[in-house]
């Protein structure tokens, strides 16, 4: 009655809507006429009342329809909870029957029922230990019976058992071996197969060019086929890599040294840990930062810029000191070196007293010492402040680890590692940076030492000879 009650409430209203809408019409048609007007309400209000009473029979049908549809769910609904329930009866039943049929399997085994959780138990420990040894990735299938023997719940036939201490018999032969076999490696070529050597359950390498490979035990969630063998990212080098070349290229029967990995791949992993010689130090000349971070990379470019001025400073005071040798050899003077600038200076004041021409050559290699000196100061200030920086980072370092020791504790190591490494790296730095700066600088020194004092002892021979030759004597003033 409800629903009957709005449609004819939305009839009213359409009514009275084309009541005013044909009013309004009307109105500017000049129409005149009441009775027309009341004429068409009541048509407009017949037809709005039969398409409204055919809405009604629509809705009722579906009404019909969607009840139909319920009570076919419910049948359905129903029709499944029979079902479950009988399945459930059903399992309950079975589940009682394998019971039964378990506890007179165990009865009818007897004592051999111990023999065969034995025998499952140590082939599911002998497959554990199989799978983790590095010659399965030579054999790769050899466990597949083990844990065919460990997953089956009936006693294992003779055959089962005798393949048990088989595999362990294969396992203690190849442990002897080196030899070579087929095998795909994951990350060379794509897995292809290619030729590699193994030695005994220790290591293993390519054949070609003697690069090492780790081995990857199979598990139950990766796939049957999946390579056994990676390259390793990063490899051992020095003598390990020279043993492995001497093996992949000796012949049948010759005695060589071979290299072994006593913890059987663990060892050579720990080489992708090891850094290289740019991770540790950097590379200053591309201004990359390692170990030492922003101090190490100074105490390099001190190093670098020490030992190359050094050096060259060096190569300096050696063509001066050739060229004075070379000057005293000879009696013409040249300009081109120390000692003929004193020997000039010397002519120019030859006609003076002997004092006179003291002070002047006096005066003279002052003005030349300046000269052989220069440099030594700046190598002697990087010498010592070379160290002085790797105490900077020392304690930089050592303010790091305590700060992560305070926020993260002692227990993980990791966490320290970086700033005692930084530490130790910039105090070995700046060592390293100190002592060529050092013995550079002593060299140095030493031969501006030896120029300056051949220059005093050719003046004080030039005195001498000036005083000679004027037959002063030799008390005559010299002091």
């Amino acid at each position: 009655m409800s629903v009957k009650m709005k449609f004819i409430s939305k009839a009213t209203a359409a009514v009275f809507g084309s009541a005013l809408l044909f009013s309004a019409g009307s109105a500017s048609a000049q129409i005149g006429s009441v009775d027309g007007l009341l004429q068409d309400i009541r048509q407009n209000a017949a037809k709005v009342e039969a398409e409204n009473q055919q809405r009604i029979q629509q809705f009722q049908a579906r009404a019909n329809q969607q009840s139909s549809l319920l009570s076919s769910a419910q049948s359905e609904l129903r029709t499944l909870e029979s079902r479950a329930a009988n399945v459930e009866r059903s399992f309950a039943s079975n589940r009682n029957q394998i019971s039964r049929l378990e506890d007179e399997l165990r009865a009818a085994q007897g004592d051999f029922g111990e023999v065969f959780g034995l025998a499952r138990s140590k082939a599911g420990e002998f497959k554990a230990l199989l799978d983790s040894s590095l010659i399965t990735a030579q054999y790769p299938t050899r466990t597949n019976v083990l844990g065919r023997i460990a997953e089956s719940k009936a006693l294992p036939s003779a055959e089962d058992l005798d393949n048990i201490w088989k595999s362990m018999l294969v396992e203690i032969e190849a442990q002897r071996e080196v030899t070579e076999f087929p095998a795909s490696v994951a990350n060379i070529n794509d897995g292809e197969e290619q030729l590699v050597t193994r030695v005994g359950p220790f290591s293993v390498f390519t054949s070609d060019n003697a690069e090492f490979l780790s081995y990857n035990q199979p598990n139950a969630e990766s796939e049957g086929d999946a390579p056994l063998l990676a390259l390793l990212p990063r490899q051992p080098g020095g003598q390990i890599s020279a043993a492995a070349e001497t093996v992949a290229s000796a012949s049948a029967g010759e005695l060589v040294y071979a290299p072994l990995d006593p913890t059987r791949g663990t060892l050579l992993k720990s080489f992708e840990r090891v850094p290289t010689f740019v991770e540790r130090f950097g590379n200053p000349l591309k201004f990359k930062t390692g170990y030492g971070k922003v101090v190490g990379l100074i105490i390099e470019w001190i190093l670098i810029l020490g030992v190359v001025f050094g050096l060259l400073n060096l190569i300096r005071l050696f063509f001066a000191k050739m060229a004075i040798n070379g000057q005293k050899r000879k009696a013409q003077p040249s300009k081109s070196n120390a000692l003929g600038r004193i020997m000039m200076a010397y002519e120019n004041a030859q006609n003076k007293d002997a004092d006179t021409v003291e002070l002047k050559l006096d005066e003279a290699i002052l003005r030349e010492s300046p000269k052989f000196e220069f440099g030594l100061s700046i190598l002697k200030l990087m010498a010592g402040v070379a160290p002085l920086l790797g105490l900077l980072g020392t304690v930089t370092g050592m303010i790091q680890t305590f700060q992560a020791m305070m926020i993260y504790g002692t227990g993980d190591p990791q966490l320290m590692a970086g700033g005692i490494s930084e530490a130790l790296i910039t105090t070995m730095l700046g060592l390293v940076a100190a002592i060529p700066l050092l013995i550079i600088h002593s060299f140095c020194a030493s031969l501006a030492r030896s120029i300056q004092g051949t220059l005093e002892e050719q003046s004080a021979g030039i005195v001498a000879r000036h005083v000679e030759s004027r037959g002063l004597g030799t008390g005559s003033g010299i002091a």
